[in-house]
C-alpha cells in the first residue's frame, strides 16, 4: 500500500511559503510485529510546528527536510499486528502530515468513548484543551475569583482556556482581532478586546477599561504587543503562564523583550514557559474533568476545516494570518 505524505524542501526564515512543502510517496512495508496501519481520517496542524521547520532543536526535535513530516492525528485501524487493536478501530497518534500512517502499536492510542465526534481529540479534548487546562490550573494556579486575560482568546487553545476561567468562577477578558471572534467571545461571557491596529499603549488602555482592577492571571499565547499590555496591568502577586509566543514564530532575527518588564518586579509577579507532553500524566484527570462538559454542550468549541490532504500545508500557513477560529483541522 502506499502513503502520501507531506515533507519541507528546505528550512525557511519568515514565513514559510507554500511552494517550501512537497507532496510525496512512499510504498509502505509489510506489517512487522507489533505494529499498525491506519487510514488517517483528521489532521491537526499547530503553530508549534513552525518551530520543527528551523531546523534546530528547541524542545523537540525538528522536521527532517525530504522526511515526511507528523503531528496529531486520528483514524481507523486498516490493518493491525498489534493483539490491542483491531481493524475498524478508532485511534489517535502522532503519524499526521499523511493519509497512511504505519507505526508501533506503543505510539497508538484507542479514542475513548464520550459521545463526541472524533476529531475532538485533536482540539478541545486533546493537545490544545490540555494545554489550556494545564496552563489554567497547573501553571497559573487560577483561583475562584480571580481576574482573568487570554490572548488568542478565540483560537484553540484560547477558547477553551476563557472557559475553564468562567468555570471556575473567574471575570475574564479575551483578546482577539476579526469582529467575529470577539462576538463568539462575548457570547461565551467572556469581555472581548481588540487587538488590530494598536500599539502596546493603546491596547494597555483598552485592557484598562475592560478590568480597572488589573489581572491576577494572565494566559500567553501571543507576545509582543500583548505582553507588553498584559504587564502594565497586572495585579499584586500575578501569574503569567506562557504556553506560545506565535507572534515572533516567523521573525527573521532576535525579537525585542518587553520593554517594561519591571511589571513582574513591582507586581511581585511570576512568568512560567511550559510544555503541556511535561505535564501529560494529569492527561486522564483532565478527560475527567472536561469531556462530560464539552459531551453534554456545557463547553463551546469551533473549528475551522480545511479538505484533503493537499490542503494541510494551506491550513497550517492559515494558522499565522488569523485564518482560523477554534480549532484548525484538515478532514481527508
Amino acid at each position: 500500500m502506499e502513503s502520501n505524505y507531506f515533507t519541507i524542501i528546505d528550512y525557511p526564515t519568515g514565513m514559510p511559503s507554500r511552494d517550501l512543502f512537497a507532496l510525496r510517496h512512499r510504498e509502505l512495508p509489510e506489517l512487522a510485529d507489533g505494529e499498525v496501519r491506519i487510514r488517517n481520517t483528521w489532521l491537526s496542524v499547530d503553530p508549534y510546528m513552525r518551530g520543527r521547520m528551523s531546523g534546530q532543536r528547541t524542545y523537540i526535535d525538528p522536521f527532517v527536510a525530504g522526511e515526511p513530516l507528523d503531528g496529531a492525528a486520528v483514524g481507523e485501524v486498516i490493518a493491525s499486528r498489534d493483539a490491542r487493536f483491531q481493524e475498524g478501530d478508532k485511534v489517535s497518534h502522532g503519524a499526521g502530515w499523511r493519509d497512511v500512517a504505519q507505526l508501533s502499536g506503543e505510539a497508538v492510542h484507542k479514542l475513548p468513548d464520550l459521545g463526541v465526534p472524533e476529531q475532538a481529540y485533536l482540539g478541545v479534548l486533546g493537545m490544545p484543551g490540555m494545554t489550556a487546562w494545564t496552563g489554567l490550573n497547573r501553571i497559573a494556579d487560577m483561583r475562584e475569583g480571580d481576574n482573568v486575560l487570554v490572548s488568542a482568546a478565540s483560537g484553540a487553545v484560547g477558547s477553551l482556556t476563557v472557559q475553564l476561567a468562567k468555570a471556575k468562577g473567574g471575570r475574564v477578558v479575551g483578546i482577539a482581532g476579526a469582529p467575529q471572534k470577539l462576538e463568539w467571545l462575548e457570547s461565551l461571557g467572556v469581555t472581548p478586546v481588540s487587538y488590530r491596529g494598536k500599539d502596546a499603549r493603546e491596547l494597555a488602555a483598552d485592557l484598562h477599561k475592560a478590568c480597572p482592577d488589573g489581572f491576577d492571571v494572565y494566559y500567553e499565547n501571543v507576545g509582543g504587543a500583548c505582553l507588553e499590555a498584559a504587564l502594565d496591568n497586572l495585579r499584586l502577586g500575578a501569574r503569567i503562564a506562557v504556553c506560545g509566543l506565535i507572534d515572533s514564530y516567523n521573525a527573521q532575527g532576535p525579537t525585542p523583550g518587553p520593554s517594561n518588564l519591571s511589571k513582574l518586579l513591582f507586581h511581585r509577579a511570576r512568568m512560567e514557559g511550559f510544555i503541556v507532553m511535561d505535564h501529560w500524566d494529569h492527561y486522564p484527570r483532565f478527560l475527567e474533568e472536561v469531556g462530560p462538559r464539552v459531551a453534554n454542550g456545557e463547553i463551546s468549541y469551533k473549528e475551522t476545516v480545511e479538505e484533503g490532504l493537499d490542503a494541510t500545508p494551506d491550513a497550517f500557513l492559515k494558522l499565522f494570518e488569523g485564518g482560523n477560529t477554534g480549532k484548525m483541522l484538515v478532514r481527508l
